[in-house]
């Protein structure tokens, strides 16, 4: 379990990007910190492996305040994915999978053995373990990123937008990859996006943010969706746009579901 304790953070020359922030992340669930730029929620994952230190209040995983831990033996138990993959562009996907249990005083033989498993668990061909990071597209790169974060089997998951900057055919099938590891790992995964479908689509708990880290509601996609606390939050999820209002249609004795602007967007399964 990760738990924020009233965490604030002022960057040097006074700009404040969290403030009093609370948050209790249970183990073996997927929660995400959606907001707009400026809502802090970067910040806060960085603060889990102490990549950021807050200015007040604790940060702790299952109960242990992380301050009395190593950063860089933290960092290590941890894994991290970041939007551009952040891989080492001179070393082959093998070595920059393998790189952490290394790391952490696997034989390197021994570490290297073990990438074809883990580039399978993400649906990438383990061929291309001798490949560099330029040679592959940028949804390969992203698996790669992930099968390196799971390479140590840690048992939390910070991913910092993770599918953000590939397009969208490959950010669902990224997304999918991640529900189907989730389901059959039940990792602890803190999930930063900016985009409230994404949220939806991978959370069991979504915390929406306004600005400095403020709540401005947490629940299941289905209560924020269902009953947004206020403006803010009704506009974030759209909850007036078209595409959010749904009808019942039968057509040719199949039931459509219909978005606002007549278009269809499913069928009703029996």
């Amino acid at each position: 379990m990760i738990e924020f304790d009233a965490v604030s953070k002022i960057y040097p020359g006074g700009s404040e990007a969290v403030r009093e922030f609370s948050l209790r992340v249970p183990s073996h669930r997927t929660v995400v910190l959606v907001g707009s730029s400026g809502s802090g929620k970067t910040t806060l994952l960085r603060m889990v492996n102490r990549m950021v230190d807050p200015t007040a209040g604790r940060v702790l995983i299952d109960g242990e305040d992380i301050q009395s831990r190593d950063p860089v033996q933290l960092r290590r138990s941890i894994g991290y994915v970041l939007q551009q993959g952040g891989l080492l562009p001179h070393r082959t996907i093998a070595d920059n999978i393998a790189t952490v249990p290394i790391l952490n005083g696997m034989p390197r033989k021994q570490a290297l053995a073990e990438v074809p498993a883990l580039m399978a668990r993400v649906g990438l061909d383990p061929g291309f373990a001798r490949r560099y990071p330029g040679q592959l597209s940028g949804g390969q790169q992203q698996r790669v990123g992930v099968a390196r974060a799971l390479a140590s089997d840690p048992n939390i998951l910070l991913m910092d937008e993770p599918f953000g900057a590939v397009d969208p055919i490959v950010r669902r099938e990224l997304q999918d990859e991640l529900l189907r590891l989730q389901a059959e790992l039940g990792k602890t995964i803190l999930f930063v996006t900016h985009d409230i479908d994404e949220a939806f689509r991978l959370g069991d708990e979504i915390v929406v943010l306004k600005e400095k880290g403020l709540v401005a509601q947490r629940g299941t996609p289905q209560q924020i969706l269902a009953a947004p606390a206020d403006e803010f939050v009704r506009d974030f999820v759209g909850v007036g746009r078209a595409e959010r209002q749904l009808v019942l249609e039968e057509v040719d004795g199949r039931t459509l579901a219909v978005d606002g602007d007549g278009r269809p967007v499913g069928i009703l399964r029996a």
